[in-house]
């Protein structure tokens, strides 16, 4: 697994035959004031543009710092780094409050990558602050059109390329076909993508995380944005648990804590249906 100091970003994650799971454009910027294209983005405190900064909110595009002081632990893995990011003079000319955003990434010893989210109030002048968040989670994939992600049926979403217009899903599984931006809100705590040609299932667990981010921009929108290669939405798909529909608010001292694992397991496809061995699997995890 790979942290960049710069957005707090997960960039790289690889399975033990070194298959990277995450996908990362070749045209990505790695500077300010663009955020890396792919990984993992902590958006904070907005997604998108519901609120008042900048578009996925300013946390994803400012230099964090190693947590030298960092609360304990929530996983029994060895292998975790802290990180944090408070306010900057920048920050406060567009959203005025002072705020600690704690990160933990984490490596499980199956290689499970679990991220963990805290923010916390830190006000003098009593005021509290309101804000959403988001995981948005790149995953690498072998054939957009051949992905299917499960659990989110016949749950409400929030349609993007629709005015954002409350839509609900038909379908037993979200396939792709064209471009596709979604925010499925008070979906379940397990979210399944599966690979077929991988023959790979991400499953992804989140807490305190009710909503669930679906993006893949297709091909017109690919080729308008100048850090994303013209033919890579072809392999990628941002699956990511999120806070959207129902704000956070923090009363000073007040800290809110949220929570993403994704741990990648072998699938196969039969009908529509996932097979017995991995559900098995699923269930132990």
């Amino acid at each position: 697994c790979m942290v960049y100091l710069y957005g707090g970003q997960v960039t790289s994650w690889k399975n033990n035959s070194g298959e990277q799971q995450l996908f990362l454009s070749k045209k990505a910027s790695f500077k300010p004031p663009k955020a890396i294209r792919g990984g993992i983005q902590i958006c904070f405190p907005q997604l998108g543009n519901h609120g008042v900064v900048e578009q996925h909110g300013f946390a994803r595009n400012r230099l964090w710092s190693v947590d030298e002081s960092p609360p304990l632990p929530d996983t029994t893995s060895d292998c975790h780094i802290d990180l944090i990011l408070k306010q900057s003079e920048e920050d406060m000319k567009t959203w005025p409050h002072s705020y600690e955003l704690r990160l933990q990434v984490a490596l499980s010893p199956r290689g499970d990558l679990i991220l963990t989210s805290r923010i916390k109030n830190k006000n003098a002048d009593g005021k509290p602050f309101q804000f959403t968040f988001a995981y948005h989670t790149y995953f690498s994939v072998s054939d957009i059109s051949e992905v299917r992600v499960e659990g989110l049926d016949t749950l409400d979403y929030h349609d993007n390329l629709q005015s954002k217009i409350r839509c609900t899903e038909q379908g037993d599984a979200v396939v792709f076909e064209s471009e596709v931006d979604r925010i499925y809100l008070s979906a379940p705590p397990k979210i399944v993508t599966i690979d077929h040609e991988k023959k790979r299932t991400f499953v992804l667990r989140k807490k305190e995380l009710p909503d669930v981010v679906v993006w893949n921009p297709w091909d017109r929108k690919a080729k308008a944005m100048p850090d994303f290669g013209a033919e890579e939405y072809k392999c990628m798909l941002c699956v990511g648990a999120a806070r959207i529909e129902k704000p956070i608010t923090l009363r000073p001292g007040e800290e809110w804590q949220g929570r993403q694992e994704i741990s990648p397991v072998p699938s196969s496809y039969s009908s529509g249906l996932l097979d017995p061995e991995m559900i098995q699997q699923m269930q132990r995890i």
